[in-house]
């Protein structure tokens, strides 16, 4: 079969063809290493590139490295002039934070990390099966990483000095939280820690800002993003285009800009 494709296609449409069949994570790469918006250099971008690798071979990781460069490109891409930091939600053993660390340091922003350190809690939430068909059960207490753990991944693979630990439960730590958010990733797998999380966070991001959920693979996540009766009640918000859900982990919000500018 790819013999006859490749007698078939001219040279240009070979190509493409070729790159097309580069798994997704490695054609992301090659799009962040060229990408025109990122105000860093080639080499920092190629480093970044290079720690995700490290990074994921030595600390257990959940998400793509096609999913974290979307999160990491969100976070270049922002305006310098922007007031506002960097919010993870769900650390596990901090993979994801030492990822992120790596981008907030090269953008001068803090990263403030929410998690209880002691996995996920106890829940009502039923999840039974994902949109690909797979198990989708959450124990209470499994995806745990301590704090010590999470400090010592980020502290030996990304950068500490720019991370900030919030320890417990969110209903009881995001409440206090009042600084803007120029990007937030959230990986907290229950649709009850979601709404929490987009009741405290989602004020906070400035115009123009990101949200991105790691768990739109997830039912109960799905309908509580496409529940306009939860937006208009309990954030006061229009139901924002919410791009991926229903198709993929990773879904992204842009906080809406109504100033007019």
């Amino acid at each position: 079969m790819k013999n006859a494709i490749k007698k078939i296609l001219p040279r240009p449409l070979l190509y493409l063809y070729r790159f097309l069949r580069i798994p997704k994570d490695a054609r992301s790469v090659l799009s962040f290493l060229f990408h025109s918006d990122y105000r860093i250099s080639f080499y920092q971008r190629f480093k970044i590139v290079k720690m995700l690798y490290v990074i994921s071979e030595h600390v257990p990781c959940v998400h793509t490295q096609h999913e974290m460069l979307a999160v990491i490109g969100a976070i270049l891409s922002f305006s310098p002039e922007s007031q506002g930091c960097v919010v993870e939600a769900g650390s596990f053993k901090g993979g994801s934070g030492a990822k992120l660390s790596l981008a907030c340091k090269l953008t001068r922003r803090r990263l403030i990390l929410f998690d209880s350190f002691e996995g996920i809690p106890e829940s009502e939430d039923s999840h039974d099966r994902n949109i690909y068909g797979g198990k989708a059960f959450f124990k209470s207490g499994s995806y745990c990483g301590t704090l010590e753990e999470v400090q010592n991944n980020i502290s030996k693979y990304g950068e500490l000095g720019v991370c900030e630990m919030v320890k417990g439960w969110f209903e009881d730590t995001m409440p206090e939280f009042r600084e803007p958010v120029i990007v937030a990733y959230l990986d907290v797998d229950l649709a009850s820690s979601t709404r929490t999380c987009l009741k405290y966070l989602y004020p906070r991001i400035v115009p123009g800002g990101t949200l991105y959920s790691q768990d739109g693979h997830l039912h109960a996540i799905i309908e509580l993003f496409r529940n306009s009766d939860f937006w208009e009640g309990e954030l006061n918000s229009q139901k924002p285009p919410v791009e991926g859900l229903g198709k993929q982990k990773l879904i992204k919000v842009i906080k809406p800009d109504h100033s007019g500018s």
